[in-house]
């Protein structure tokens, strides 16, 4: 699927990007924002934190980005560490 480490196709870029797509507006909102600065630039394992994100249901996916609650699990990952602390930036 990736070219190079950090590197994504515009076909790829397109398809995270509508995985990104969610049904609760305010992090629909963020996630557009957080795809159209910082996909294109994510490193491997990067990718791999913002594919854990996505599984999340849209509640918790939210609580996380708003730091309201994280997953345990969550908080000794440092890739999706990275991703959350970009997501929250927008």
């Amino acid at each position: 699927m990736m070219t190079e480490i950090g590197l994504l196709t515009p076909e790829e870029i397109r398809r995270l990007a509508w995985r990104c797509r969610r049904g609760l507006l305010e992090l629909d909102i963020v996630l557009q924002r957080f795809s159209e600065r910082y996909l294109p630039t994510l490193t491997q394992a990067e990718l791999v934190g913002l594919d854990l994100l996505l599984d999340l249901p849209d509640n918790e996916f939210l609580d996380a980005v708003t730091k309201r609650k994280v997953p345990e699990a969550f908080t000794q990952e440092g890739a999706v560490t990275d991703v959350l602390k970009k997501l929250s930036a927008e």
